[in-house]
């Protein structure tokens, strides 16, 4: 078979094989972490910023709740003020946080007796009304005076109030010293928008982007061991945003439903994004590098995790603001650092093991599924016929190199970092703007070694370098699905097709055939698009 013929059999293969895929890039992916969506960690991102003026800064994006059906009331999507939600940063290569930023949320009914009783009307004959609790997150009425709902009226209008508190900790996330982010308009509360219910409650999907960034708040945060000096100022969103990872969602599921004209769109796809018109839930936030990053060393890691209380006791008489009583030490459920290392590299039998450890715990516990990976060989088994053959070398260390220690000269923490799978940004590597950047990250950073044989190695004058790019980091637009296919496949061991040893296959320009690029993502803090209306268009 051509190598022009192979690659809409071995595209179909590996979109059939991704099974966790369907739920995109995090989501769902481990038995337990389904049972409880609110601390499903579905994407994590962390760049450089690229909004014109901002590259002194890091964005980190940590994602939550998938798959948001945006008429999902009418409780909608409220974080769990139950849980701990974190971002940790580890800014000296021990695969340990140095850093970490925690978030907690409260969301109380709207009154003022304490009572927990929410927005009330007058219901029945005058002289003898009741004060009745209305079923609705929102009380702003058609002709009332909190129609539509804007962030100066929504203290009176919205039944749901729903706040947050930001600490930062240095050292051990749970013994190390923790303070207070500050809200540089005052205080240490944030407020989180309510979800886009609809255009009728807040105008149109324009007056819900005004109204979501009235809730990116200046921040500052306290000094440090290191260049962060005091009173730093940061940025802080929480609120919905539009799903922006891409899958050929019902397609993969329905025996890769697709025509082979469809499947050979090898160049960043045209099939749209299926999974475009669900939401997410994004804490955001935007940090000075000099608050990041340790004074010998440019590069960072990071990771987010969700963690609950360890027991639980369901009040059989429940009340909102008591419907179970949580106790005990905190317990991590959910875990992501870089992109579909949990979906597609870790065994079933460990994905929950995964959500519940640390990097630092990697290398004893995960070993075998990154230097003796599976999906290569399921793909060779099935599609051998086809001559598709998996990469021969083993232990993977190209693999290793990717997802556990970072690449020489892109992303790799100076001395000999300890093996643990995060993200890794380079944070001296300069920005690259909207419009410019590499949907293929930078994968074309790389080319051929001395021999066929030898690990491909870094050329940042390659035609088409974007060092800023994912494995260095994570950006919206970097189309992780296809350069995780194509390193799986063997692209940094293989130097062209048919004419390596050890990895035939390395060169051929795997992908899921829906586009992700940079354009399709706004330009300024926090990234992510508009969430998708409840109801009503544009």
């Amino acid at each position: 078979m051509r190598a022009r013929q192979l690659i809409p059999a071995l595209a179909a293969c590996a979109a059939m094989l991704l099974p966790q895929l369907a739920q995109a890039s995090s989501h769902r992916e481990a038995p337990f972490i389904s049972r409880m969506p609110k601390v499903d960690n579905t994407d994590f991102y962390m760049f450089r910023s690229y909004e014109p003026g901002r590259d002194g800064f890091v964005t980190i994006i940590a994602n939550f709740q998938p798959l948001q059906d945006a008429y999902g009331g009418p409780n909608y999507f409220t974080m769990d003020p139950d849980a701990l939600y974190e971002i940790h940063i580890d800014n000296t290569g021990d695969a340990k946080e140095d850093l970490t930023f925690q978030f907690r949320f409260q969301n109380p009914l709207n009154d003022t007796s304490g009572g927990q009783t929410g927005i009330t009307l007058d219901i029945g004959p005058a002289g003898s009304q009741k004060k009745v609790s209305i079923p609705f997150v929102n009380a702003n009425l058609p002709g009332a005076p909190g129609n539509p709902l804007t962030a100066a009226n929504e203290g009176s209008f919205r039944n749901v109030k729903e706040a947050y508190t930001v600490k930062v900790v240095r050292g051990d996330r749970r013994t190390g010293q923790a303070a207070d982010v500050a809200n540089s308009a005052g205080g240490n509360s944030f407020v989180k928008p309510l979800d886009f219910v609809g255009t009728k409650s807040f105008g149109s999907v324009g007056a819900y982007d005004t109204y979501s960034k009235a809730h990116i708040f200046p921040a500052k945060i306290p000094a440090g061991a290191n260049a962060c000096t005091a009173g730093a100022d940061i940025k802080v969103f929480v609120g919905q945003r539009q799903e922006g990872f891409a899958v050929l969602l019902g397609n993969i599921f329905d025996l890769v439903n697709a025509s082979a004209a469809q499947l050979t769109d090898a160049n960043g796809g045209s099939l749209g994004n299926p999974i475009g018109n669900k939401n997410v839930t994004t804490i955001a936030l935007e940090v000075p590098i000099a608050c990041l990053k340790s004074a010998g060393d440019d590069v960072i890691g990071g990771w987010s995790s969700a963690s609950v209380r360890q027991a639980r006791a369901i009040n059989p008489d429940a009340t909102y603001g008591k419907p179970s009583r949580e106790g005990g030490a905190w317990a991590q459920v959910s875990r992501l650092g870089s992109p579909l290392v949990n979906e597609v590299v870790i065994g079933i039998k460990d994905k929950d093991k995964f959500n519940s450890s640390v990097p630092a715990d990697d290398l004893k516990n995960f070993a075998d599924y990154i230097t003796n990976p599976t999906l290569p060989a399921v793909l060779e088994g099935l599609f051998g016929a086809a001559n598709v053959k998996a990469p021969t070398v083993f232990p993977r260390t190209d693999l290793v190199t990717a997802f556990a220690t970072g690449v020489t000269g892109v992303n790799k923490f100076k001395g000999t970092p300890v093996v643990g799978e995060m993200l890794r940004l380079n944070t001296a590597l300069p920005t690259t703007a909207r419009g410019s950047q590499q949907r293929l990250g930078a994968a074309l950073c790389f080319k051929a070694g001395a021999t066929p044989n030898d690990p491909k190695v870094l050329d940042t004058a390659n035609p088409g370098c974007d060092p800023a790019g994912f494995p260095n980091g994570r950006r919206p637009g970097d189309d992780t699905v296809d350069i995780a296919l194509r390193v799986a496949m063997g692209y940094l061991l293989g130097s062209g097709i048919g004419t390596s040893t050890t990895a035939p296959n390395a060169d051929l320009p795997l992908g899921d055939f829906v586009p992700q690029q940079d354009t399709q993502f706004l330009n300024e803090f926090p990234y992510l698009n508009v969430p998708n209306p409840g109801a009503g268009g544009s």
